[in-house]
């Protein structure tokens, strides 16, 4: 493919870390010559073999000061049950649920909820008018979240709320003295965002089939290769969040604790991935000219795969080992930090996106972590970013306006403006 168009898109993407991470950027891709680099107590992790192996062969630590567990626990938690922080049976119990509701069935349902929204927020592009992904970004997430939480919340509060909460926790974790006035807002943006989601919310399930609130399991749960299995309740909810979906609606009740720490988590997790990729996704679609490949219904899948590649949503993924071990053939000490490069290792910095010559799963995947704590969120994230492609492809819309967030957790846009092609 002609190299121009991806150098455009690349430049494009690179302002979304120099604007708002400008110092860790720099540091990593001056870092990124060797798969492992020790730096004091710290390693950087960019070679994908060492990347899989740091995330699947050593024991880490989850709770451990600087992680994204301790984060979310601090934030959202407090006694901990927020997936991020959790290892072994308490971490496939609470697990469960929202994988429940992110398979193939239930990704349908939620796709029956989204495709309405995308055909009225992107109508404007019809008429000449320009439409910001970063708003229709923030619906469809916020959208999501509360059909998967069974909230009764306006879409776009819990998406503003969980992105405050985001950054509130990121500002508060900031290295340095202690900050108690950014913990304290940390504090106030979690607790913002329980309460949103908690409105309109179903009572824990009581049917037959439906999980104890005090071990996660469900009557009925079989297991198969090592996974379990659940049985679905049926509810008189069904004919609003229908089968595998219906299992989230007990994510606040079983597994979340008694403030609704790992429904926060959820929409934490699920607003800001998808507000940080969904419009820079675009961006790069628009930039490097790839809407035949979005129109082509044969290509898009493998297109949507190979933009959140080389987006890398979360592309950096902060670890701290638990035990010694050895990463990339590096030693490694209990205690260490590991900066695991999750945009290097799946080589978003060198192999442009061509659904034509994709980049293997087992590669492209590595955005989504690996092991037992891959984010179950993948195959909506995928599916979702096709169904935009497809609903923009016949406009060809070009980047009209783009402005970086430089307060947001993850690297992304605060405006990322399109219109249709003249």
């Amino acid at each position: 493919m002609n190299p121009t168009p991806h150098a455009r898109a690349r430049r494009r993407d690179r302002r979304v870390y120099l604007g708002g991470h400008p110092v860790l950027f720099g540091l990593l891709a001056a870092t990124r010559g060797r798969p492992v680099r020790r730096i004091g107590g710290t390693l950087l992790v960019h070679g994908t073999e060492a990347y899989r192996e740091a995330l699947t062969r050593l024991p880490l630590d989850r709770t451990a000061e600087g992680t994204t567990g301790s984060a979310a626990r601090t934030a959202l938690g407090g006694d901990g049950g927020v997936l991020f922080d959790q290892e072994g049976g308490g971490h496939r119990a609470d697990r469960r649920d929202p994988a429940g509701g992110l398979g193939a069935a239930g990704v349908e349902e939620l796709r029956a909820r989204w495709q309405p929204l995308l055909a009225r927020r992107l109508a404007p592009l019809a008429e000449g008018a320009e439409v910001d992904l970063v708003e229709l970004a923030r619906e469809l997430s916020g959208t999501v979240v509360c059909a998967l939480l069974g909230s009764g919340a306006d879409p776009c509060e819990v998406a503003r709320a969980a992105a405050e909460a985001a950054a509130a926790s990121v500002r508060s974790h900031l290295p340095g003295p202690r900050r108690p006035r950014a913990e304290a807002a940390a504090a106030r943006a979690a607790g913002r965002l329980r309460e949103l989601l908690g409105r309109g919310r179903e009572p824990a399930p009581t049917a037959r089939g439906a999980c104890s609130a005090g071990s996660g399991t469900c009557e009925g749960e079989g297991d198969r290769e090592g996974r379990a299995e659940h049985r679905r309740p049926v509810t008189t909810r069904q004919a609003f969040l229908p089968g595998p979906a219906e299992q989230a609606v007990r994510i606040g009740h079983a597994a979340g604790g008694a403030d609704g720490a790992l429904a926060a988590m959820v929409a934490v997790a699920a607003v800001n991935t998808t507000v940080a990729a969904l419009p820079r996704a675009v961006a790069w679609c628009a930039d490097a000219g790839l809407w035949d490949q979005a129109a082509d219904e044969t290509l898009r899948a493998a297109l949507a795969a190979e933009l959140l590649r080389v987006t890398a949503a979360s592309p950096l993924l902060p670890r701290a080992a638990a035990a010694d071990g050895t990463v990339g053939g590096c030693p490694v000490r209990a205690g260490d930090r590991l900066l695991l490069v999750a945009r290097h290792a799946a080589h978003a910095h060198r192999r442009d996106p061509d659904a034509r010559r994709p980049a293997e799963p087992a590669l492209s995947r590595l955005v989504f972590g690996a092991g037992t704590h891959a984010c179950p969120g993948a195959r909506l994230a995928s599916v979702q970013l096709a169904d935009v492609l497809a609903a923009l492809a016949p406009f060809r819309p070009v980047v009209t306006r783009a402005r970086v967030d430089r307060g947001a957790a993850l690297p992304g846009w605060r405006t990322l403006c399109v219109r249709a092609a003249p």
